[in-house]
């Protein structure tokens, strides 16, 4: 062997033992300044035990039917904040941090038996526990990005107990899978090693940046929103928990699955959303079953927070449209039902709804409970008393 390829030959060994090696001789320091996700809890929040995991959630509102939100990759429920709100006046409205994320416990291996709480399945289970912990027997799935991944495989694994789905810049297509070649890298003990620094490293030099990209305006991620956002990194394991999220996200099969989804499905995007590109949720409302799409103007990967006002008035009127027979409406529900139905009447531009005159009140209401009535399915209450 000539010297050349003699130097080439030791340069790769030395190379190879210091990736096989080095992880176990670097220092990994635990994390400092830590506390339990409770400590950093809000006055809003409430916490219930599912499948073993301390999940973290907030409640508002009442009226059917009920909406279940599910955020993004390294989000919160903070995500949902601008439209939480204006939902709970005709909803009851959920939303929780999903495992790794948020204020919800972060189990850390040896912690749990049998599959990872983190994998995209765990998830479903979890989904669906939250609902019956919280006594919601069908619901409304609002998800964002992966959020959205989660959502529609919960609709494909209990589509009984699923009304219907809203697809916020859903990472359906992106979730099919990561590289065989990075797999075998997350399996790999240096891995385990060093995946809690490395997912500090990630935080701490490309967090920023990663948030930015998702608004098509950068400047709405303010110094207080990013606040919100790093909070959460004073919980306990979060970057052990990172790593496991990652090493847990094995291909759903949902992109696959997509011509079995049967509920009512809107699908809502950014134009400019460059962390999922808005062609994909084009495509994805396109291959969906009789799915909607809205493209929201000027807007990136999260139009819950930084195009509330649109994301609200899509999400609402396709709300208004879902087959309402399917559940009895109560409260504020039943007054958006009849507000619906009412603009299908023949009564005078203007007319106040429920502020008619007296000679159309009787009329009216025979034929909007007629209208009810005539509905498929099972009879239903009517509208008006």
């Amino acid at each position: 062997m000539s010297k050349p390829w003699r130097i080439l030959l030791i340069v790769a060994l030395l190379l190879f033992f210091a990736l096989l090696v080095g992880p176990f001789l670097l220092p990994v320091a635990p994390l400092e300044g830590t506390v339990s996700p409770e400590q950093l809890a809000h006055s809003d929040s409430q916490f219930a035990e599912i499948d073993g995991v301390n999940v973290h959630y907030k409640e508002a509102g009442q009226g059917d039917p009920p909406l279940v939100l599910l955020h993004g990759f390294a989000s919160s429920t903070y995500s949902w904040q601008e439209v939480m709100v204006p939902l709970a006046e005709d909803h009851l409205v959920v939303a929780f941090d999903r495992p790794a994320f948020g204020l919800t416990e972060r189990p850390i291996p040896g912690e749990w038996t049998g599959e990872s709480p983190y994998s995209p399945q765990s998830q479903v289970e979890l989904t669906i526990g939250l609902m019956d912990e919280l006594g919601i027997d069908k619901a409304v799935l609002v998800g964002n990005s992966a959020g959205g991944t989660i959502a529609a495989l919960t609709a494909l694994t209990y589509p009984e107990r699923v009304e219907a789905l809203i697809l916020v810049d859903p990472a359906i297509y992106f979730a099919a899978g990561m590289p065989g070649w990075f797999r075998l890298l997350l399996e790999t003990p240096q891995l385990d090693r060093i995946g809690p620094l490395v997912g500090r490293i990630v935080v701490g030099t490309l967090g920023d940046d990663f948030g930015r990209a998702a608004w098509h305006d950068p400047d709405g991620l303010t110094p207080e929103v990013w606040a919100e956002y790093t909070e959460v990194i004073k919980a306990d394991s979060w970057d052990q928990a990172l790593i496991e999220y990652v090493k847990a996200w094995e291909s759903p099969g949902v992109a696959d699955r997509l011509d079995e989804l049967s509920v009512p499905t809107l699908v809502i995007t950014g134009d400019n959303d460059v962390i999922i590109p808005t062609r994909q949720s084009v495509r994805l409302a396109s291959e969906i079953p009789n799915a909607e799409l809205v493209v929201s103007p000027d807007c990136g990967h999260i139009p819950q927070e930084e195009c509330p006002e649109a994301f609200l008035e899509a999400t609402n009127d396709f709300l208004a449209r879902l087959p309402w027979r399917l559940f009895e409406p109560t409260g504020a529900s039943r007054r958006k039902v009849a507000h619906y139905r009412f603009k299908q009447l023949p009564f005078p531009p203007g007319t106040p709804r429920f502020a008619l005159p007296r000679r159309y009140r009787s009329a009216s209401r025979a034929v909007a409970n007629q209208r009810w009535d005539s509905l498929q399915g099972p009879p239903g209450p009517a509208l008006f008393q």
